[in-house]
């Protein structure tokens, strides 16, 4: 096991020792993650690190994984699989796909 899988094992279990699995709903880590966002936002805007924020983000969504049967790394592995042919242009440093140009 490495270092992500096992700090991922160790989150899962904090959040089922907090009943924050079976206690919690998808739509309440929402707005945690709305929060954490948020924060995230006010560091990027405050020139600070977004080391806390980034984290406290994964936890949350460690929280909506476990909670819908899937591991972050099956999240990952699936949004790579979508995105690695990805074609498009960067506009004023935001990607815009392929796609999205030609609609």
């Amino acid at each position: 096991m490495n270092k992500m899988e096992s700090m991922v094992d160790l989150i899962r279990d904090w959040h089922y020792d907090r009943n924050l699995i079976e206690g919690s709903t998808d739509k309440a880590q929402l707005v945690k993650l709305k929060e954490e966002m948020y924060e995230l936002e006010m560091s990027v805007r405050d020139g600070k690190s977004p080391i806390d924020d980034i984290g406290d983000m994964m936890v949350v969504l460690i929280n909506i994984a476990e909670r819908n049967q899937l591991s972050i790394l099956e999240c990952l592995e699936y949004a790579y699989s979508e995105i690695k042919d990805r074609k498009g242009i960067m506009v004023e440093g935001i990607f815009i796909k392929q796609q999205d140009i030609q609609e």
